[in-house]
Protein backbone atom coordinates (compact mmCIF):
# COMPACT_ATOMS: atom_id res chain seq x y z
CA UNK A 1 0.00 0.00 0.00
CA UNK A 2 2.71 2.26 0.81
CA UNK A 3 4.71 1.33 -2.18
CA UNK A 4 1.22 2.89 -4.05
CA UNK A 5 0.50 5.48 -2.54
CA UNK A 6 4.49 6.84 -3.36
CA UNK A 7 3.92 5.54 -7.11
CA UNK A 8 0.39 7.68 -7.30
CA UNK A 9 1.68 11.04 -5.37
CA UNK A 10 4.74 10.90 -7.84
CA UNK A 11 2.27 10.20 -10.66
CA UNK A 12 0.32 13.78 -9.35
CA UNK A 13 3.57 15.30 -9.17
CA UNK A 14 4.55 14.95 -12.69
CA UNK A 15 0.49 15.70 -14.10
CA UNK A 16 0.84 18.97 -12.11
CA UNK A 17 4.32 20.04 -13.96
CA UNK A 18 3.15 19.17 -17.18
CA UNK A 19 -0.28 21.13 -16.64
CA UNK A 20 1.70 23.98 -15.52
CA UNK A 21 4.17 24.13 -18.12
CA UNK A 22 1.36 24.48 -20.59
CA UNK A 23 0.14 27.28 -18.50
CA UNK A 24 -0.78 30.37 -20.96
CA UNK A 25 1.13 33.15 -19.31
CA UNK A 26 -2.05 35.83 -18.87
CA UNK A 27 -2.29 38.30 -21.75
CA UNK A 28 -1.81 42.16 -21.24
CA UNK A 29 1.07 43.66 -19.18
CA UNK A 30 2.94 42.35 -15.98
CA UNK A 31 5.91 43.57 -14.54
CA UNK A 32 8.99 41.47 -13.89
CA UNK A 33 11.59 41.68 -11.51
CA UNK A 34 14.96 40.20 -11.44
CA UNK A 35 18.18 40.59 -9.77
CA UNK A 36 21.47 41.73 -11.65
CA UNK A 37 24.71 42.48 -9.75
CA UNK A 38 22.88 42.65 -6.36
CA UNK A 39 19.82 45.19 -7.27
CA UNK A 40 16.71 44.55 -7.93
CA UNK A 41 16.13 45.00 -11.65
CA UNK A 42 12.64 45.38 -13.48
CA UNK A 43 10.78 45.24 -16.97
CA UNK A 44 7.49 45.35 -18.31
CA UNK A 45 5.87 42.16 -20.20
CA UNK A 46 3.33 42.89 -22.90
CA UNK A 47 1.67 40.19 -24.08
CA UNK A 48 -0.85 40.12 -27.15
CA UNK A 49 -3.81 38.35 -26.49
CA UNK A 50 -3.27 36.38 -29.56
CA UNK A 51 -0.11 34.74 -27.62
CA UNK A 52 0.13 31.10 -27.42
CA UNK A 53 2.71 28.68 -26.43
CA UNK A 54 2.41 26.52 -29.34
CA UNK A 55 4.18 29.19 -31.57
CA UNK A 56 7.54 31.36 -31.85
CA UNK A 57 6.92 34.50 -30.81
CA UNK A 58 8.62 37.83 -32.27
CA UNK A 59 9.84 40.20 -29.44
CA UNK A 60 10.61 44.12 -29.20
CA UNK A 61 12.62 45.13 -26.61
CA UNK A 62 12.07 48.78 -25.60
CA UNK A 63 14.03 51.19 -24.04
CA UNK A 64 12.68 54.33 -22.44
CA UNK A 65 14.64 58.16 -22.64
CA UNK A 66 16.33 59.51 -19.96
CA UNK A 67 14.14 60.94 -16.91
CA UNK A 68 10.98 58.49 -18.13
CA UNK A 69 10.40 54.96 -17.17
CA UNK A 70 9.07 51.57 -19.21
CA UNK A 71 5.68 52.37 -19.29
CA UNK A 72 6.14 55.33 -21.19
CA UNK A 73 7.34 53.33 -24.00
CA UNK A 74 4.62 51.83 -24.47
CA UNK A 75 2.41 54.21 -25.40
CA UNK A 76 4.83 56.24 -27.00
CA UNK A 77 2.57 57.34 -29.86
CA UNK A 78 -1.09 59.01 -29.94
CA UNK A 79 -2.05 56.22 -31.71
CA UNK A 80 -1.30 52.98 -33.15
CA UNK A 81 1.35 52.33 -30.50
CA UNK A 82 3.47 49.74 -30.25
CA UNK A 83 0.33 47.95 -27.92
CA UNK A 84 -2.31 48.07 -30.59
CA UNK A 85 1.20 46.83 -33.55
CA UNK A 86 1.92 44.10 -30.56
CA UNK A 87 -2.11 42.86 -30.61
CA UNK A 88 -2.01 43.05 -34.07
CA UNK A 89 0.97 41.47 -35.10
CA UNK A 90 1.07 38.81 -32.33
CA UNK A 91 4.26 40.81 -31.03
CA UNK A 92 5.47 40.18 -27.38
CA UNK A 93 7.11 43.71 -25.76
CA UNK A 94 9.66 44.03 -23.12
CA UNK A 95 9.96 47.59 -21.88
CA UNK A 96 13.21 47.76 -19.76
CA UNK A 97 13.26 50.05 -16.91
CA UNK A 98 16.48 51.64 -16.54
CA UNK A 99 18.28 52.45 -12.71
CA UNK A 100 17.31 55.95 -11.44
CA UNK A 101 15.46 57.04 -14.85
CA UNK A 102 19.10 56.25 -16.63
CA UNK A 103 20.71 53.71 -19.08
CA UNK A 104 24.41 53.13 -19.40
CA UNK A 105 25.26 53.94 -22.68
CA UNK A 106 28.70 54.10 -22.77
CA UNK A 107 28.66 58.22 -21.99
CA UNK A 108 28.52 59.85 -18.57
CA UNK A 109 24.72 59.08 -17.24
CA UNK A 110 23.17 58.77 -14.02
CA UNK A 111 23.66 55.04 -14.60
CA UNK A 112 27.18 55.16 -16.19
CA UNK A 113 28.72 57.22 -12.86
CA UNK A 114 27.15 53.66 -10.62
CA UNK A 115 29.03 51.38 -13.06
CA UNK A 116 25.71 49.52 -13.50
CA UNK A 117 26.00 47.12 -16.16
CA UNK A 118 23.21 47.49 -18.56
CA UNK A 119 24.46 45.02 -20.85
CA UNK A 120 24.52 42.02 -18.13
CA UNK A 121 20.65 43.18 -17.51
CA UNK A 122 19.54 42.85 -21.67
CA UNK A 123 21.32 39.34 -21.52
CA UNK A 124 19.31 38.22 -18.22
CA UNK A 125 16.31 39.62 -19.37
CA UNK A 126 17.10 37.71 -23.29
CA UNK A 127 17.98 34.31 -20.45
CA UNK A 128 14.44 35.52 -18.83
CA UNK A 129 12.21 35.56 -21.88
CA UNK A 130 13.75 32.62 -23.75
CA UNK A 131 12.86 30.41 -20.58
CA UNK A 132 9.64 31.66 -19.91
CA UNK A 133 7.69 32.62 -22.97
CA UNK A 134 8.17 30.58 -26.72
CA UNK A 135 10.11 33.12 -28.12
CA UNK A 136 11.04 33.22 -31.98
CA UNK A 137 14.87 33.74 -31.12
CA UNK A 138 15.53 34.72 -34.68
CA UNK A 139 13.17 37.44 -34.27
CA UNK A 140 14.34 39.55 -31.54
CA UNK A 141 14.86 43.24 -31.77
CA UNK A 142 15.66 46.42 -29.90
CA UNK A 143 14.37 50.48 -29.98
CA UNK A 144 14.04 53.33 -27.86
CA UNK A 145 14.48 57.04 -27.46
CA UNK A 146 17.29 59.28 -27.04
CA UNK A 147 19.15 57.94 -23.39
CA UNK A 148 17.58 55.07 -24.90
CA UNK A 149 18.26 54.89 -28.29
CA UNK A 150 21.70 55.52 -27.63
CA UNK A 151 22.04 52.10 -25.05
CA UNK A 152 20.21 50.56 -28.30
CA UNK A 153 23.10 51.44 -30.61
CA UNK A 154 25.84 49.65 -27.69
CA UNK A 155 23.58 46.95 -27.54
CA UNK A 156 24.10 46.51 -31.56
CA UNK A 157 27.93 47.31 -31.38
CA UNK A 158 28.23 44.54 -28.08
CA UNK A 159 25.38 42.12 -28.14
CA UNK A 160 24.19 42.72 -31.58
CA UNK A 161 24.54 38.74 -32.72
CA UNK A 162 21.39 38.38 -30.57
CA UNK A 163 19.13 40.76 -32.15
CA UNK A 164 18.07 40.99 -35.87
CA UNK A 165 17.88 44.30 -36.00
CA UNK A 166 17.39 47.67 -33.98
CA UNK A 167 16.28 51.28 -34.63
CA UNK A 168 17.26 54.58 -32.56
CA UNK A 169 15.00 57.58 -32.61
CA UNK A 170 16.92 61.02 -31.83
CA UNK A 171 20.21 59.27 -30.86
CA UNK A 172 23.54 58.18 -32.18
CA UNK A 173 26.45 56.89 -30.34
CA UNK A 174 28.99 58.60 -27.43
CA UNK A 175 32.35 59.29 -29.10
CA UNK A 176 34.20 57.07 -26.95
CA UNK A 177 32.22 54.08 -26.40
CA UNK A 178 30.57 52.47 -28.17
CA UNK A 179 31.58 54.42 -31.50
CA UNK A 180 35.56 54.33 -31.21
CA UNK A 181 35.27 50.16 -30.14
CA UNK A 182 32.55 49.19 -32.15
CA UNK A 183 33.77 46.70 -34.38
CA UNK A 184 31.84 43.72 -34.01
CA UNK A 185 32.52 40.50 -36.09
CA UNK A 186 28.83 39.78 -36.86
CA UNK A 187 26.67 42.30 -39.49
CA UNK A 188 23.14 43.90 -37.99
CA UNK A 189 20.30 45.74 -39.85
CA UNK A 190 19.95 49.20 -38.05
CA UNK A 191 17.93 52.28 -38.41
CA UNK A 192 18.23 55.98 -37.34
CA UNK A 193 15.58 58.39 -37.11
CA UNK A 194 16.88 61.88 -36.63
CA UNK A 195 15.45 65.86 -36.08
CA UNK A 196 17.49 68.47 -37.79
CA UNK A 197 16.39 70.79 -35.02
CA UNK A 198 16.46 68.84 -32.13
CA UNK A 199 17.69 70.77 -29.37
CA UNK A 200 18.91 67.81 -26.87
CA UNK A 201 20.79 65.37 -28.97
CA UNK A 202 22.31 67.59 -32.02
CA UNK A 203 21.88 66.14 -35.44
CA UNK A 204 25.82 67.05 -35.85
CA UNK A 205 26.88 65.57 -33.04
CA UNK A 206 28.07 67.39 -30.03
CA UNK A 207 29.84 67.36 -26.54
CA UNK A 208 27.30 66.33 -23.85
CA UNK A 209 23.60 66.74 -23.55
CA UNK A 210 21.23 67.22 -20.43
CA UNK A 211 21.74 64.34 -18.18
CA UNK A 212 25.13 62.84 -20.14
CA UNK A 213 28.41 64.42 -20.15
CA UNK A 214 30.90 63.08 -22.92
CA UNK A 215 30.76 63.59 -26.54
CA UNK A 216 28.58 62.20 -29.22
CA UNK A 217 28.72 61.53 -32.91
CA UNK A 218 26.27 62.87 -35.63
CA UNK A 219 23.31 61.36 -37.44
CA UNK A 220 25.83 60.90 -40.36
CA UNK A 221 28.40 59.56 -38.59
CA UNK A 222 26.46 56.81 -36.90
CA UNK A 223 24.83 55.44 -40.03
CA UNK A 224 28.49 55.46 -41.64
CA UNK A 225 30.19 53.11 -38.75
CA UNK A 226 27.16 50.83 -39.52
CA UNK A 227 27.64 51.30 -43.31
CA UNK A 228 31.43 49.95 -42.78
CA UNK A 229 30.19 47.27 -40.55
CA UNK A 230 27.50 46.01 -43.40
CA UNK A 231 29.76 46.52 -46.03
CA UNK A 232 26.68 48.44 -47.43
CA UNK A 233 26.48 49.86 -50.96
CA UNK A 234 28.19 53.56 -49.81
CA UNK A 235 26.03 55.84 -51.90
CA UNK A 236 22.25 55.73 -50.70
CA UNK A 237 18.86 56.05 -52.06
CA UNK A 238 17.31 58.90 -50.94
CA UNK A 239 13.25 59.65 -51.16
CA UNK A 240 11.15 62.38 -49.24
CA UNK A 241 8.10 61.21 -47.30
CA UNK A 242 4.72 62.19 -48.91
CA UNK A 243 4.08 65.68 -46.32
CA UNK A 244 1.13 64.55 -45.16
CA UNK A 245 0.72 66.86 -41.65
CA UNK A 246 1.08 70.83 -41.78
CA UNK A 247 3.54 71.00 -39.02
CA UNK A 248 6.59 72.85 -40.16
CA UNK A 249 8.39 69.51 -40.83
CA UNK A 250 9.14 66.89 -43.96
CA UNK A 251 11.36 63.78 -43.84
CA UNK A 252 13.58 62.04 -45.85
CA UNK A 253 14.51 58.61 -46.22
CA UNK A 254 18.16 57.18 -47.27
CA UNK A 255 18.76 53.73 -47.60
CA UNK A 256 22.23 52.07 -48.03
CA UNK A 257 21.52 48.69 -49.77
CA UNK A 258 22.99 45.49 -47.93
CA UNK A 259 26.05 44.00 -48.88
CA UNK A 260 26.50 40.12 -49.01
CA UNK A 261 24.90 39.68 -45.62
CA UNK A 262 21.38 41.33 -45.97
CA UNK A 263 22.02 43.45 -43.13
CA UNK A 264 20.80 47.22 -44.55
CA UNK A 265 21.22 50.71 -42.87
CA UNK A 266 18.91 53.32 -43.03
CA UNK A 267 18.48 56.65 -42.05
CA UNK A 268 15.64 59.27 -41.50
CA UNK A 269 16.25 62.64 -41.65
CA UNK A 270 12.92 64.96 -40.04
CA UNK A 271 13.80 68.40 -41.16
CA UNK A 272 12.70 70.57 -38.60
CA UNK A 273 12.26 68.28 -36.25
CA UNK A 274 13.34 68.22 -32.72
CA UNK A 275 13.98 65.59 -29.80
CA UNK A 276 10.52 64.20 -30.44
CA UNK A 277 9.50 60.50 -31.78
CA UNK A 278 7.68 61.07 -35.11
CA UNK A 279 3.79 60.32 -35.05
CA UNK A 280 4.43 60.55 -31.09
CA UNK A 281 3.48 63.15 -28.53
CA UNK A 282 4.60 66.69 -28.12
CA UNK A 283 5.33 66.01 -24.20
CA UNK A 284 6.88 69.14 -23.51
CA UNK A 285 6.63 72.57 -25.28
CA UNK A 286 8.59 73.06 -28.26
CA UNK A 287 10.22 75.70 -26.96
CA UNK A 288 12.09 73.35 -24.97
CA UNK A 289 12.58 70.05 -27.56
CA UNK A 290 11.41 71.11 -31.13
CA UNK A 291 8.63 70.14 -33.39
CA UNK A 292 7.13 66.87 -33.69
CA UNK A 293 6.30 65.65 -37.43
CA UNK A 294 3.21 63.75 -37.86
CA UNK A 295 4.46 62.61 -41.42
CA UNK A 296 4.97 59.16 -40.32
CA UNK A 297 4.11 56.76 -37.35
CA UNK A 298 7.69 55.79 -36.46
CA UNK A 299 6.67 52.64 -34.35
CA UNK A 300 5.12 51.42 -37.65
CA UNK A 301 7.29 52.36 -39.42
CA UNK A 302 10.32 50.79 -37.35
CA UNK A 303 7.94 47.59 -36.80
CA UNK A 304 7.90 47.37 -40.94
CA UNK A 305 11.43 47.68 -40.93
CA UNK A 306 12.03 45.02 -38.05
CA UNK A 307 9.68 42.28 -39.58
CA UNK A 308 11.69 41.85 -42.68
CA UNK A 309 14.43 40.78 -40.87
CA UNK A 310 15.55 37.81 -39.10
CA UNK A 311 18.93 36.53 -37.73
Amino acid sequence: MKQLTTIMLIALLAATHIANAQVKPASGQSTIQITVDHLNRSFIVYLPKSYSTAQKTPVIFLFHGGGANAGSMLNISDKNDFTAISERENIILVALQGIDKSWNDGRQTKANKQNIDDIKFVAKVLQYMELNYAVDTTRIYATGISNGGFMVSRIGCEMGNRFAAIAAVAATMGSDTPYATCSPTFTLPVMYIHGTEDPLVHFNGGAKTIGAEGAYVSHQKVLEKWIIINKCNPRPEVTSLPDIAIDGTSISKEVYAAGKSGAEVIGYTVNNGGHTWPGGKQYLPKIMIGRLSRDMNACEVIWDFFKLHHR
